[in-house]
């Protein structure tokens, strides 16, 4: 009786503690997105609009560098190749505008939380993301998805997801048609089976 009853606290822990892990169709759509991060120095009028000005000017550079993309991977290798350029492109930017601000650019993972553009619905978690840090990045920052591209217009999502190849169920639940499904996994029961075979 003592065995069963710390078992069942212990199932009860793993339930509390376990997180909710989106199914495997699910967690596609963040392998199959490239996003946007650009973090202006701060909240200043001067430092927002500054951080517009180079959204713009690096999304009109790169829209044409991931037009020709075959998929999210492409693309983030297409990115990765013209980093330098892309880094050159914002800090010319801010140059040109006469501000003095450093730029940071990467290609890297980070984590975003749910976040709504006009008619999509991109679920939180880690995608690959170019991140643009202006100055100190202690501004409002502007996310968008560079990848499939529809950053400038949320009401075209539909269309471009579907010639970008996603699929229709991800596609329902990137639109909010229909909610992620979520599986509970249990960590340390995985660990036990893993063991007994």
């Amino acid at each position: 009786m003592k065995y069963l009853a710390v078992f069942s606290v212990l199932v009860l822990v793993a339930v509390i503690l376990c997180g909710f892990i989106p199914s495997a169709e699910d967690a596609r759509i963040y392998d199959d997105v490239v996003r946007l991060h650009v973090i202006a120095n701060s909240d200043s009028p001067e430092d927002q609009g500054t951080k517009l000005i180079v959204r713009n000017e690096v999304l009109s550079y790169i829209d044409s560098l991931v037009g020709k993309a075959s998929d999210a991977r492409d693309a983030a290798n297409i990115i990765e190749d013209d980093i330098d350029s892309i880094r050159a492109a914002v800090c010319d930017t801010i140059e040109k505008l006469g501000a003095d601000l450093s730029c940071d650019v990467t290609l890297s993972y980070e984590y975003y939380p749910t976040r709504q553009y006009d008619d999509l619905s991109l679920p939180a978690g880690r995608y690959r993301s170019l991140r643009i840090k202006l100055g100190e990045a202690a501004g409002q920052n502007w996310w968008c998805v560079l990848y499939p591209s529809i950053c400038t217009s949320g009401a075209k999502a539909r269309n471009v997801l579907r010639q970008t190849g996603f699929s229709p169920d991800q596609i329902n639940i990137l639109t909010g048609d229909e909610k992620p499904v979520y599986k509970i996994k249990f960590k340390f029961l995985e660990f036990f089976s893993g063991m007994s075979s």
